[in-house]
């Protein structure tokens, strides 16, 4: 998850001035700036900030950059928008001060901020201790897995483990070791992709939850310490942690699930929901959709590493807010992704009240993050060809690793688990047949 605490609730660049505003009477600034902007802009109006004696500036310049702001200059640019603000930026930096490219009624527009956002040095020690946090809590789970396991074959030998946790935690190892590596890499895919950029990046944040969270983690989160340059980067960025830890989560979830076992299920218990993803692994491995016929997979720890790797991913592909999904959106359809909320909202309202209460707190948190967007300083550039296809391929990702009902109790019957796996049933047993038909084939056996 990426925490862009470059981002302010009025959805600017949290801009920390270091030097105090230039009066916008200071003509010999303005005269300076001005020249400077002409070398890449071709200059059809200049807007300089009111005070409380002028009229107020022209009202389509943005007014989430008044604090700070110098100048705006509107036009037209004189080269690539990319090749533009980099020139820009380079001549400005020395000077302390900031450039801001944005889109109005066709016009290139360039505002001038004073002050730049300049990180200092950040020590690793909190990062260090949430790691082993959860690395403590994750292994007692897998502990606790463990034994669930072993009382299948061993009920003595799970009594004792149960008994003597701190001493048999080593057993909770397939577990522990399976999340932090999907975790990890999910979050190394942002830091490494942001330093690619020269984002000031911080090194990840674990975050312990056990007995709060099903997997006993909340996963973890890096703060960008400074704000984005363009859709570009901001689709790098946020698209690399869910891919990659996706990448990672799918042969954890086959090995995981090709050693665990089928059975009935049990009463009063509580089952893993489906994604279409995991419906499907299910079926390829097992030969059928699961669950039916009061059956299911009773998962081992390396599968529910898996499973919780898929729901990670699903959740922080949400197209909504400071969320990976939203980071993604927002590069792809600009201001347009803020129209997403109110339908997303609605649907996790819907499934927190009709199916399952493990939304409520997602629900809350959104009602009151979900409109925070991360936005880049330059948003005249567009995105390429191949982003454009990465970031369609993020949402196909988020499309079958979405877990629409996490947890099913089997209280309410095995008819009731199994009407949910409806919908996903006909296109995950279509899609396995075809594939096991192709693998099946005579000229694919070794």
């Amino acid at each position: 998850m990426l925490n862009e605490t470059a981002s302010s609730t009025d959805d600017r660049p949290a801009l920390r001035s270091s030097v105090r505003h230039v009066p916008h009477e200071n003509n010999a600034v303005r005269d300076e700036l001005r020249q400077i902007v002409m070398s890449v802009l071709m200059i059809e109006r200049e807007i300089v900030p009111a005070d409380d004696q002028t009229p107020a500036p022209d009202a389509q310049m943005p007014a989430e950059l008044n604090g700070g702001l110098l100048a705006s200059f509107e036009g037209r640019l004189l080269f690539d928008s990319e090749q533009a603000y980099d020139r820009l930026d380079k001549v400005l930096k020395p000077l302390n001060y900031l450039p801001i490219f944005r889109e109005a009624n066709g016009k290139h527009v360039v505002h001038i901020l004073s002050g730049r956002v300049h990180p200092g040095e950040r020590g690793w020690t909190v990062n260090l201790f949430m790691f082993i946090a959860t690395l403590i809590s994750v292994l007692i789970l897998g502990t606790l897995i463990a034994v669930g396991e072993l009382e299948l074959s061993d009920p003595a030998l799970a009594a004792y483990v149960g008994e003597n946790l701190l001493t048999q935690i080593w057993r909770g190892l397939p577990y522990a070791l399976s999340v932090m590596l999907i975790i990890g890499a999910h979050e190394f895919g942002h830091y490494f992709a942001a330093r690619f950029h020269k984002v000031s990046v911080t090194l990840p944040y674990f975050i312990p939850a056990p007995m709060i969270s099903l997997s006993w983690t909340m996963g973890a989160f890096i703060q960008l310490r400074e704000p984005i340059r363009n859709r570009k980067a901001l689709l790098d960025i946020g698209a690399s942690g869910p891919l990659m830890g996706f990448l990672f989560t799918i042969p954890i979830l086959i090995i995981g699930l090709s050693t665990s076992y089928v059975g009935p299920i049990t009463p009063g218990g509580a089952l893993e929901g489906n994604s279409l993803v995991y419906a499907l692994a299910k079926t390829l491995i097992f030969g059928r959709f699961l669950p039916a016929d009061g059956i299911d997979v009773t998962i081992n720890q390396m599968a529910t590493a898996g499973w919780f790797g898929l729901l990670l991913t699903g959740i922080n592909l949400l197209p909504i807010g400071q969320l990976d999904g939203g980071h993604i959106i927002y590069s792809l359809l600009g201001e347009r992704a803020r129209m997403l909320y109110i339908p997303v909202m609605g649907v996790l309202i819907i499934l927190t009240l009709r199916f399952t209460e493990a939304w409520l707190l997602w629900v809350v948190l959104l009602f009151f993050f979900g409109r925070i967007y991360a936005t880049p300083l330059d948003m005249i550039t567009k995105l390429d060809p191949r982003r454009r296809l990465i970031g369609l391929l993020s949402i196909i990702v988020f499309i079958v690793t979405f877990i629409p009902v996490p947890i099913m109790f089997t209280s309410e019957g095995a008819g009731g688990l199994e009407r949910q796996g409806v919908l996903l049933t006909l296109g995950v047993v279509a899609a396995a047949n075809l594939i096991r038909g192709r693998l099946n084939r005579p000229q694919f056996r070794v």
